[in-house]
């Protein structure tokens, strides 16, 4: 009986909501699709060749198109047919379509990116310079010529360290992808050996390479999965480049090469190449004339003009032993010299190279090592030495390596980062001319890389002096042994092993001189309290990707210390007292979990740098802050957070030398107070990411000077912006003022004036707001607007006010008013039920640079005041760039035209969202 009454309740509670859950309903399904519309376009831009959609992506889409036609034809009809009593039983499945709807929203947000490498990927074409003279084409033709014999499964191509074994393999590569038809190869997997691999890492490598991963940890189980990739692959091609021992291909999992499968390696040691029976291409160094050639290129073609310093120039290209490497490197580092005694100088100095060295290897690096001489300035040579560091064939951040320099003291300390960045910048491209360092630019940023014979020249300098010890990239589990940590050690590089464990027992190793320390990401779970105690000298300590939960007290002992990294020691809760840390100037706590910061934190007046964002410590107690009158660089709070750090306007603002500060506020009057304590500064921060009040955080950061405001009171007195500001979000927030005032009148610009450089707005989900700008706001300070999104604002009426001379002028499309919006491109306007106007009757939008209008679920909106430019015929024109206006059917069928071709025009663009509004 109660279940029953139950029942009834439910559906009389159904019938009684049922049209308010449909109006909802419909709502929810505008916004995914809105979502689907952002996915869309991330997926134009992502879907790159060979990548393809994630196949929970591609679901995904499937159901939004599976629900937008369910509810928008099956349900509206099943409501429209039904009696009362069956649309009582209707109203619980609109609930469970809202749910639905909603669940499929939150999926596409969430998704970090929306393709995977497909799998009939075939390979990766590779960046490489131009091949040089016709042996090496013949060379290159050779090498195809095996591939394409049925009776050859492996190629060894063998030669000396710099000969140009890699480039010939890149271009066979390339050619092997261009003309796929032709030799039919899938897939191609490229790994790059080097000395320092083992089983384990190769096999990761491998399986990398083919955007696969193995599961197991034990070697022979992952080479048993390894050899069962592979083996499915069909007829492939593994080439395997700067292969130093024998390889047992079952050890490692790489099957013996049938149906047309081809193994390639390229190595310095021939005797390989006959371990693994390979059919050996030997690589010979370039014929004089192919060497005088290269040489001339790299050098510049003016040095033909001195004939007197040909003769010399002859000679030391001889000395280069037709070696492409050491062409290339010897002949950028003289470009530009046409002295013939520094020519003369330079030839000396290769023939007292050659003099001392006999093995092949050696000869090239000496000659390697007379372009690091050329450098003469002492701090270039230091920044090239410092590269090093790093494991062998790893990519290099550009930022990250510079920061080294600085922290270092290498590049000399200025007044400002910027001024840092350029002068490092200015040392890499120094390096890079000089072919000491490879350029790498990605989408990800810029990085550095050095040939393995370069390292190897830079590792045998600093085998001396400065003295390194670098096991960095090589799987290390244990610490070097203490005999390895000598008393005239200059740098220490650990960075990037598999485990290292430092026994609790082990001494404190005797580095009075050590400067630089680097035990990034080695899975260290614990230091000896003691192990700092004899590195008096140490300026560098990065520690950063390690799961530690503690400090060693002997770290409070490092008195010279200039940087401490600890980013995402996502465990590390405890530490030690900082307070004689004076020296200090670099501090990056990012991801730690510490809720307080350290003991003796207020005496770190020489700071530069620090990061607090991802921690524990909701709040820096009150006058820390302003203590750090040289602070640069701040981050208190990054976006997409948890955790929360608030700090004091007024501190932040008597920090005169901030560069760049990303935090949080309490609320608007914060923002303000910290906004007038910047006016009158010389320089204010030149990039601020602020967010002001609550935690939700809708908006990505576009530009380098942006504010959001979340959950947030506006009030009548007004808040205070920077007057250059490029990105404003206003996400939940309440207007406390007259209604009937424009919102943006609110904001105050500081220093006064237009917010001239205002590029992105983005409003979401605000109560009160009635309208947005004056026709005056839009002159001043909408001139660079680039986005414009309105959402979620139920009592908007109006994005740009009207005003009585614009009513006045009545609504002839001859005496329209226009609006000018020179570089908008995209203007979206989502759920605004009360929005009637965009600009007024008789206004118009004058959008050249307008790509895409998106219109959803604003029903009493009746005209799209898009200003169309007459041709010489008096009929009007599309804006030049637009691609595409989507909107609800309906309201698009009743839009009123200032111009009866309106509508013909703009058709051809229209997208519906749906087919019931």
């Amino acid at each position: 009986m109660d279940f029953l009454a139950n029942t009834i309740f439910t559906l009389l509670d159904n019938l009684c909501n049922h049209d308010q859950n449909l109006v909802i309903l419909k709502r929810k399904l505008v916004v995914l699709n809105a979502v689907k519309e952002d996915n869309e376009s991330k997926k134009s831009v992502e879907l790159q060749p060979r990548k393809k959609l994630k196949k929970e992506v591609e679901i995904w889409f499937q159901n939004v198109e599976r629900i937008n036609g369910e509810i928008l034809n099956d349900l509206e009809n099943e409501v429209r047919g039904s009696s009362l009593l069956s649309r009582g039983f209707l109203g619980e499945k609109v609930l469970k379509r809202i749910q639905e709807v909603e669940e499929l929203l939150q999926q596409g947000k969430s998704y970090d990116g929306l393709v995977i490498d497909d799998p009939q990927w075939i390979g990766q074409v590779l960046s490489t310079s131009n091949l040089c003279g016709e042996v090496a084409e013949n060379l290159k033709k050779e090498i195809l010529a095996y591939l394409m014999d049925d009776d050859v499964s492996k190629i060894g191509v063998w030669g000396m360290g710099g000969v140009g074994k890699t480039t010939i393999m890149k271009h066979i590569n390339n050619q092997l992808l261009k003309e796929n038809e032709r030799f039919k190869f899938n897939p191609l997997i490229w790994v790059t050996v080097s000395k320092e691999t083992n089983i384990a890492k190769l096999q990761n490598d491998i399986a990398s390479a083919m955007n696969v991963s193995l599961s197991n940890d034990d070697e022979t189980r992952r080479s048993g999965e390894l050899y069962e990739m592979l083996a499915r692959k069909g007829k492939y091609v593994l080439i395997l480049d700067d292969l130093w021992d024998n390889l047992s291909l079952e050890e490692v999992g790489i099957p013996e090469p049938s149906a047309g499968s081809k193994l390639v390696i390229t190595t310095r040691l021939r005797h390989i190449c006959h371990y693994l029976n390979c059919q050996v291409v030997r690589m010979p160094t370039l014929p004089i004339q192919d060497a005088r050639s290269l040489f001339l290129q790299k050098v510049g073609q003016d040095i033909l003009d001195h004939p007197n310093i040909l003769s010399i120039v002859e000679s030391v290209v001889e000395q280069c032993a037709g070696l492409p490497l050491a062409i290339v490197t010897v002949a950028s580092s003289m470009k530009g010299v046409l002295n013939i005694h520094e020519w003369r100088n330079a030839l000396n100095e290769l023939n007292r190279h050659a003099k001392s060295v006999n093995k092949s290897d050696e000869k090239v690096l000496q000659q390697l090592q007379f372009s690091y001489d050329r450098l003469e300035d002492e701090t270039f040579k230091q920044c090239f030495l410092c590269c090093a560091l790093y494991p062998e064939d790893s990519e290099i951040c550009t930022n990250k390596l510079i920061e080294l320099w600085t922290a270092e003291g290498i590049v000399e300390e200025l007044d400002s980062m910027q001024e840092e960045t350029d002068r490092g910048h200015t040392i890499l491209n120094k390096l890079i001319n000089n072919c000491l360092l490879e350029n790498i630019v990605k989408s990800s940023g810029t990085f550095v890389k050095l040939h393995d014979l370069v390292r190897d020249m830079a590792l045998c300098i600093t085998s001396l002096k400065p003295r390194f010890l670098v096991r960095a990239g090589m799987q290390l589990k244990e610490i070097p042994d203490l005999l390895e940590w000598a008393e005239d050690l200059d740098k220490v590089s650990l960075m990037k092993n598999s485990g290292i464990q430092i026994p609790p027992e082990m001494l404190p190793p005797k580095c009075h001189m050590l400067t630089t320390l680097l035990l990034p990401s080695s899975y260290i779970t614990s230091i000896p309290e003691s192990f700092f105690e004899q590195m008096h000298g140490l300026k560098i300590l990065d520690l950063s990707l390690n799961p530690i939960k503690s400090l060693p007290n002997s770290i409070s002992d490092l008195e010279t210390l200039i940087s401490l990294l600890l980013f995402k020691c996502v465990f590390l809760e405890d530490m030690p007292s900082f307070s004689k840390l004076l020296a200090l100037k670099k501090l990056n706590l990012e991801g730690t979990k510490i809720k307080n910061l350290p003991h003796g934190m207020e005496r770190l007046v020489n700071l530069k740098y620090l990061n607090l964002s991802d921690t524990g410590i909701s709040k820096v107690p009150d006058g820390i802050l302003s203590k750090f009158s040289r602070l640069q660089h701040f981050v208190g709070h990054k976006r997409f957070e948890r955790s929360q750090t608030f700090a004091r306007a007024d501190e932040i603002g008597r920090l005169r030398k901030l560069e760049i500060f990303e935090g949080r506020f309490y609320d608007l009057k914060e923002l303000s107070s910290y906004v007038q304590a910047l006016h009158g500064q010389t320089h204010g921060p030149r990039e601020y990411y602020i967010c002001v009040g609550g935690k939700l955080l809708t908006c990505d950061f576009n530009y380098k000077k942006c504010i959001e405001l979340n959950r947030c009171q506006i009030y009548r007195n007004g808040a205070k912006l920077p007057s250059n500001i490029q990105q404003l979000s206003i996400n939940c927030c309440i207007a406390l003022f007259c209604e009937e005032q424009p919102v943006f009148s609110w904001f105050i610009p500081v220093p006064y004036g237009p917010f001239s450089g205002l590029k992105e707005i983005n409003i979401s989900d605000c109560k009160r707001i009635k309208k947005l700008f004056s026709s005056d706001c839009v002159l001043q300070n909408l001139q660079n607007l680039v986005q414009l999104y309105v959402s979620y604002c139920k009592e908007m009426k109006e994005i740009i006010a009207s005003e009585s001379e614009l009513e006045e002028e009545g609504t002839d499309s001859s005496n329209s008013i226009k609006l000018a919006l020179p570089k908008l491109r995209k203007l979206l306007l989502c759920e605004l039920p009360k929005l009637k106007s965009i600009c007024g009757a008789n206004g118009a939008l004058v959008c050249d640079s307008v790509e895409r209008v998106q219109i959803y679920y604003c029903p009493k909106l009746k005209r799209i005041p898009l200003y169309l430019p007459l041709l010489e015929d008096d009929r009007p024109s599309p804006p030049p760039s637009l691609q595409k206006i989507q909107i609800g059917q309906e309201l698009w069928e009743n839009m009123e035209w200032d111009h009866s071709y309106a509508i013909s025009l703009l058709d051809p663009f229209v997208e519906y969202y749906d087919k019931v509004q």
